[in-house]
C-alpha cells in the first residue's frame, strides 16, 4: 500500500479519498487553487500545495504543475478523483513518465474509452450492443447532417470527448439541426478541446443504468451489479439508485458481463462504469404514454451487435466512463465495500479483493445531488455563501443509513469557477420504499440558506407517482413538470403564522422580565391587535393578530382568523394554527425569512413600510446577466425588433451554455459586452427600447 498520495482534485471527492486513505494509514497531499484557499478538502487532507488562479485552467488542469507538486511533497501515487484529468491520457502517461502511480485505469484504456466514436467502434468488435448511429472521422457539417436525415429524427449530437451532458444536444427535426451542432461543437471545444461529435438514434423514453466495472493488474474483472441514473435534467443526473428497480438476476447478468467485455477489450485496470441505454424494463414505462419508441434501426443502419434483448427489455452500450462516478456510494452502500479501497488496492498491485460470485447486494439505495441551481429558472446555477448549512444526522460510513458527501462548510462561497454540485446525499434500506422515505425525510432536514438550491425541487419528484412506482426514465422530469416546478408545499397561511410566532419569540426574549418591554399585547381593557405586512414571492399580503382573552388569533388577509399557539422544543418551533401542528425552523438572512417544515419550505420577507417608501422604480428597458458568468454570443444587433422569448444572448456559467431571452418585445439598443468577457450577476448586459 502506498505511504503519500496526492489527490489531484478538490470539493467532495477530494475528501472523500482523503478518508479513506486516513483510515488505511495513508498520509494525502491536497491541492488548491486561489479560489479554494480555505476550502474544506484542503483541512481534510495531511499537506496541501497551491496550484494557481481560480479558473481551473489556470490551477486544477495545470497537469505539469500537478505533477511537480506530487514529487516535491514525496507522494507516490495521484488520485485525479473525477472531472478535471481523470480521464485525460496525457496526464496518465506524464505520471508513469514521472514515476507515480495513477490511481485509474493506463493511458490506453483511457484513449480508447475517451472518444465516444473509436469506442463505439471498440464495442461492435467485442461483441458489445450498439445504438444505430454514425461514429465516423468525417466532421463536416453537411455529412454529419446526411448521417442524421439517415439515421432518422430525433437523433442525439453529442461531444466525442465529452461527458457529463456537455456537449450534448437532442434534434427533434432536421431543420434544428445546424443550430444545434454549432451549439453543441462550441460547449465541446470549450470544455474538452475538441470540438468531434457524434450522431446517434435517440432512443426515447430510455432507461439509464450502468453497471460498476473493476478491474485489477492480473486478468480479474467483476461486475459491482448496477445502478439506475435515468431521472436527468440537461442531460445531467439528479437522482441515482442502486440495484435498478424492475431488474432482473438474469438480465443483470447480461448486462455485467456485457460490461466486463467491454472493460476486457481495451485492457481496462481499476474503478470503471460502463453506461447503457435501456428500453422495455419493466416499471419504466407509463402504460399510459403507449409503447417504447426509437429502438428499431433505421433502414440502411449497420446491424452487427446493436440489439441484446433479454426477457423483452434491450440494451445498448452508450460509453465508458474510466474514472470513479459520482454516484460510487449507492454501490457502495448496497454491497457494504469502499471503491475507493478498492482503488488504492489495485493500483499498488493487490489483485480484486473479492471474485464475482462473492459479492453481495443487500437492500436499497438512493443517491440526491445537492445543486446550487434554481430549478424554477431553467436550472440555472448559483452563486452564494452559504448562510445556513444544517445537514441530517449522518449515521457511520459502515452503517450508511443515511450519509452525506460533501466539500462545504457552513460559511463558505459557491464560486461560479467550478460544478454546481454542493453535496450528496445517500440513504440505504431494507426496500426502496424504505430507501425513498429515509431519503425525503433527510432531504426535509437539509436547510440551507444564502443561495438557491434543488432541495425542494428534489422533494416533489420523489412525490411524484412516476417515481414512487419507478416508471422510470430520462424524460421523467419534463413529463412531469407541472407537478415539479413552481410548487409551494408550505402555503402563505403557515409561513405568515411561522414568522410571527417567531417575532413574538425573539420580542419576549429581549424583553425578559421588565414588564415595560413586553410585546404581548396586555391591556387593561379592551384587545389589542398588530398588523403585519409582508411580502410572498412578489405578492404583497397583510396579517393581522389579535391578542384575545383566551390567546393568540392571526387573520390573513380577508380569510378568518385562527387562534395561533407556539412552543419551543429544542431548534424547533412547533407551530399550532387552527386544527394544524407543524414543526418549523426559520433562519433569517438580509430581511427574507426562510421557514423550514417537514412539509416543504418557504421564503417570506417581512415588510418595513417605512424603509422601503422611498426605493426608487425599477428601470425599465434593461437587460441583465442573471448569473455570474462569460458572454460567449449575442444573437441580435443593435437596432433589431425583437419579440417577447427570442434568445438574446448566450452566457457561459458553471461549464455550461445559457440562452438569455428577451423579457418583452422591443428594440435593441446598445451592446454592453464583447463575446468572451466576464460578467457579474446582475450586470446590464444590452438596453433595450421599448
Amino acid at each position: 500500500m502506498f505511504k503519500k498520495i496526492l489527490i489531484a482534485n478538490r470539493g467532495e471527492i477530494a475528501c472523500r479519498v482523503a478518508a479513506t486513505a486516513q483510515r488505511l494509514g495513508v498520509r494525502t497531499v491536497a491541492m488548491y487553487s486561489d479560489a479554494d484557499a480555505q476550502a474544506k478538502h484542503v483541512a481534510a487532507c495531511d499537506e496541501a500545495v497551491h496550484i494557481g488562479g481560480s479558473a481551473p485552467k489556470d490551477s486544477y488542469l495545470r497537469w505539469e504543475r500537478i505533477i511537480e507538486a506530487a514529487q516535491a511533497t514525496g507522494a507516490q501515487a495521484i488520485h485525479p478523483g473525477y472531472g478535471f484529468l481523470s480521464e485525460n491520457e496525457e496526464f496518465a502517461q506524464a505520471c508513469a513518465d514521472a514515476g507515480l502511480v495513477f490511481i485509474g485505469p493506463p493511458p490506453s484504456a483511457i484513449q480508447a474509452m475517451g472518444l465516444k466514436a473509436e469506442s463505439k467502434q471498440l464495442m461492435e468488435k467485442a461483441g458489445v450492443p450498439l445504438v444505430p448511429g454514425y461514429h465516423g472521422a468525417d466532421q463536416n457539417p453537411a455529412m454529419l447532417r446526411h448521417e442524421a436525415d439517415r439515421i432518422g429524427y430525433p437523433v442525439l449530437i453529442k461531444a466525442s470527448a465529452g461527458g457529463g451532458g456537455k456537449g450534448m444536444r437532442a434534434v427533434e427535426k432536421a431543420g434544428d439541426f445546424a443550430e444545434a451542432l454549432a451549439s453543441c461543437q462550441r460547449e465541446a471545444i470549450n470544455s474538452f478541446g475538441d470540438d468531434a461529435v457524434l450522431i446517434e438514434k435517440y432512443v426515447q423514453r430510455p432507461r439509464h443504468i450502468e453497471i460498476q466495472v473493476f478491474a485489477d493488474a492480473h486478468g480479474q474483472c467483476v461486475y459491482l451489479h448496477e445502478r439506475d441514473c435515468s431521472v436527468q435534467r440537461r442531460h445531467q443526473k439528479v437522482l441515482e439508485e442502486a440495484p435498478a428497480p424492475g431488474m432482473s438476476e438474469h438480465l443483470r447478468r447480461q448486462m455485467g458481463e456485457a460490461a466486463v467485455a467491454a472493460a476486457q477489450a481495451v485492457g481496462y485496470v481499476g474503478a470503471g462504469t460502463v453506461e447503457f441505454i435501456v428500453e422495455g424494463l419493466e416499471g419504466g414505462e407509463d402504460p399510459a404514454a403507449g409503447p417504447p419508441q426509437g429502438g428499431a434501426a433505421p433502414a440502411g443502419a449497420r446491424e452487427p451487435h446493436q440489439r441484446h434483448s433479454v426477457g423483452g427489455a434491450h440494451f445498448y452500450f452508450m460509453e465508458m466512463n474510466t474514472r470513479l462516478q459520482v454516484e460510487h456510494p449507492v454501490t457502495e452502500a448496497i454491497t457494504g465495500l469502499d471503491l475507493v479501497e478498492w482503488q488504492l488496492r489495485v493500483a499498488s498491485g493487490e489483485p480484486l479483493p473479492l471474485t464475482q460470485d462473492q459479492i453481495p447486494l443487500r437492500g436499497h439505495a438512493i443517491e440526491a445531488r445537492i445543486c446550487a441551481e434554481n430549478p424554477d429558472n431553467q436550472f440555472l446555477p448559483a452563486t452564494g455563501t452559504l448562510q445556513v448549512y444544517a445537514k441530517p444526522a449522518a449515521t457511520s460510513f459502515e452503517a450508511g443509513v443515511v450519509r452525506i458527501d460533501d466539500g462545504v462548510r457552513e460559511g463558505d462561497a459557491i464560486s461560479p469557477f467550478y460544478d454546481s454540485m454542493v453535496a450528496k446525499l445517500i440513504v440505504h434500506g431494507d426496500t426502496r420504499e424504505q430507501a425513498l422515505a429515509r431519503l425525503d425525510q433527510a432531504l426535509s432536514e437539509l436547510h440551507i440558506v444564502g443561495l438557491a438550491t434543488n432541495v425542494q425541487f428534489l422533494r416533489h419528484v420523489l412525490a411524484t407517482e412516476s417515481f414512487a412506482q419507478a416508471r422510470l426514465d430520462t424524460a421523467l422530469i419534463p413529463r412531469e413538470a407541472d407537478r415539479l416546478f413552481h410548487q409551494e408545499r408550505v402555503g402563505a397561511p403557515l409561513a405568515v403564522a411561522a414568522v410571527v410566532a417567531h417575532v413574538l419569540e425573539a420580542e419576549q426574549a429581549l424583553a425578559g422580565d421588565d414588564p415595560f418591554s413586553r410585546r404581548d399585547g396586555w391591556r387593561s381593557h379592551g384587545l389589542a391587535q398588530r398588523r403585519f405586512a409582508f411580502d410572498v414571492a412578489g405578492e404583497s399580503l397583510h396579517a393581522q393578530l389579535t391578542y384575545g382573552r383566551g390567546g393568540l388569533l392571526l387573520a390573513l388577509g380577508e380569510e378568518a382568523a385562527q387562534p395561533l399557539r407556539a412552543e419551543r422544543r429544542g431548534h424547533e418551533l412547533v407551530l399550532h394554527l387552527g386544527a394544524q401542528t407543524v414543526r418549523t425552523r426559520l433562519y433569517w438572512q438580509a430581511g427574507v425569512a426562510h421557514v423550514f417544515t417537514p412539509q416543504g419550505a418557504a421564503r417570506i420577507t417581512l415588510v418595513d413600510a417605512l424603509a422601503h417608501a422611498g426605493e426608487a422604480a425599477h428601470e425599465d428597458g434593461r437587460l441583465t446577466a442573471p448569473m455570474p458568468g462569460k458572454i460567449i454570443a449575442f444573437l441580435v444587433k443593435p437596432g433589431e425588433k425583437v419579440t417577447k422569448g427570442q434568445p438574446l444572448a448566450v452566457m457561459e456559467a458553471m461549464k455550461m451554455e445559457h440562452t438569455i431571452a428577451a423579457p418583452a418585445e422591443g428594440q435593441v439598443g446598445e451592446l454592453l459586452y464583447a463575446p468572451g468577457e466576464q460578467v457579474a450577476e446582475g450586470a446590464e448586459l444590452l438596453k433595450m427600447a421599448g
